[in-house]
């Protein structure tokens, strides 16, 4: 292969996966990327049939899973059966209760007799909402993720900001991709990225974690969505300010703190990584990363190689992670809506709340907490509380700064390969709270 098609194997591809992925475009008087156009578009070509794609897909997880159990020869001779359906027992379970709530959120749409799991905050949000939206984007992004992946472009973006992203977050240069991409388009295209770098051995389990919890934004365009529920649209240039500074920060801080300090730095596949020094032979990091990225042009085995990488990142997100994010989604929004537990939770935020003489101390330490489950619901409840704008606003950052929700981007850090416990997802939750209020709280008596 000459360097002239080495290069350009480098280039074009590479060129339309950032205009796909990390390029924000105005489509429909809002900001978003590409990919979530397209997936937008289909959505609404074949929303009606979206919910049964999606018990037809829960259903075929829980079943395969089930087979994979008994190590039937085919799920080890086969790479896609394997890394989509070869699980642990437990996971296995999870995978058979999504598929069960899923039908019975479906089968009750119109007796309504378990309203408690297919109400519409409960299941029928996570399976008519949540799913039909994650199955597309999930189907589009994961077929097209090679472009980002495949062609070089993450090792020479990685060269050159490598002696940036290393001192001041911890992590290889390659994770500004992830950083845009979750920023700019969505979160879960973020975690797409970030699982399929870890699993292919280019982040360690350390990167890996930090990565995934810090830098999986959300999205620009849903962060207008959470400030119109409170009713404060007009403030949205500020808003966004606030949430980039706390976003900054939190990547500052929670890689040097506990769990995310105590994370080793063990890969999955070892011998991928990139060195952290350019070699003395090279005299500018883009050089050496244009090097970097002619390697791993040379290494790409041409259409099929592309095909099949991007079909098995479809099939794991959309066989793994859906039926994780019904089950553990639903039963996380059950919790939230009929019992006190979370308002419990938030009794210890009241002190802090009173310290920062936050309006309405009570019912935002309450609001607070419930973002662990769901990132939308805070803004919701603090809306309806009859809140001050003080307190709406501060909800309405810190719910989105949170990042940490269940009901999606936890449910997918929870269903993948990624080393983060549902216990240490927890605790960078609390964390990047705390972090959010200190850095909002003054700023919002500034403001209001």
């Amino acid at each position: 292969m000459s360097n002239t098609t080495k290069k350009t194997l480098f280039i074009v591809p590479s060129f339309i996966g950032i205009l796909l992925f990390m390029i924000p475009v105005k489509f429909g008087g809002s900001w978003t990327v590409i990919v979530k156009i397209i997936a937008d578009m289909i959505s609404g070509a074949v929303g009606s049939f979206l919910p049964i794609l999606c018990l037809g897909i829960l259903s075929v997880s829980a079943v395969m899973s089930i087979l994979a159990q008994t190590r039937i020869n085919i799920f080890w001779h086969n790479k896609i059966l394997r890394e989509t359906f070869l699980t642990s027992p437990f996971w296995t379970i999870v995978r058979v209760a999504g598929c069960i709530l899923a039908w019975i959120t479906y089968l009750d749409r119109d007796t309504g007799r378990y309203p408690v799991i297919s109400g519409a905050d409960q299941g029928s949000f996570i399976l008519n909402d949540l799913l039909c939206t994650l199955v597309i984007i999930f189907a589009i992004a994961g077929l097209l993720l090679p472009l980002l992946l495949d062609f070089g472009l993450l090792e020479f973006i990685g060269a050159i900001t490598t002696k940036y992203m290393r001192p001041l977050f911890t992590v290889p240069g390659r994770a500004a991709v992830d950083c845009i991409t979750s920023w700019i388009g969505d979160g879960t295209l973020g975690v797409m990225l970030t699982c399929n770098q870890f699993e292919s051995g280019y982040y360690s389990e350390r990167e890996a974690a930090v990565i995934a919890t810090t830098f999986s934004a959300v999205s620009i365009t849903f962060s207008l969505v959470v400030l119109d529920q409170v009713g404060l649209v007009e403030m949205f240039g500020i808003y966004y300010l606030i949430i980039v500074l706390v976003g900054i920060v939190c990547a500052l801080i929670c890689p040097r703190i506990p769990p995310l300090s105590r994370k080793k730095d063990r890969y999955f596949v070892e011998g991928k990584h990139m060195p952290e020094n350019i070699p003395e032979e090279y005299s500018s990091s883009a050089k050496y990363g244009m090097k970097l990225a002619m390697d791993r042009v040379s290494e790409h085995k041409g259409i099929g190689e592309f095909l099949t990488n991007g079909l098995i990142n479809s099939a794991k997100m959309w066989f793994g992670v859906l039926p994780t994010v019904m089950c553990i989604g639903t039963i996380a929004l059950v919790i939230a809506n009929y019992t006190p537990v979370f308002e419990w939770m938030g009794i210890p935020f009241r002190p802090l709340m009173y310290l920062l003489q936050v309006p309405d101390a009570n019912a935002a330490a309450s609001t607070i907490i419930v973002g662990f489950v769901d990132m939308f619901t805070p803004s919701i409840l603090i809306a309806g509380a009859g809140a001050s704008a003080m307190t709406r606003f501060i909800i309405a950052v810190v719910s989105v700064t949170q990042v940490l929700y269940i009901s999606e981007i936890g449910g997918l850090i929870l269903a993948s390969k990624l080393p983060v416990s549902l216990l240490e997802m927890f605790l960078i939750f609390l964390e990047r709270t705390v972090i959010s209020l200190v850095i909002v709280c003054p700023i919002a008596h500034l403001l209001f």
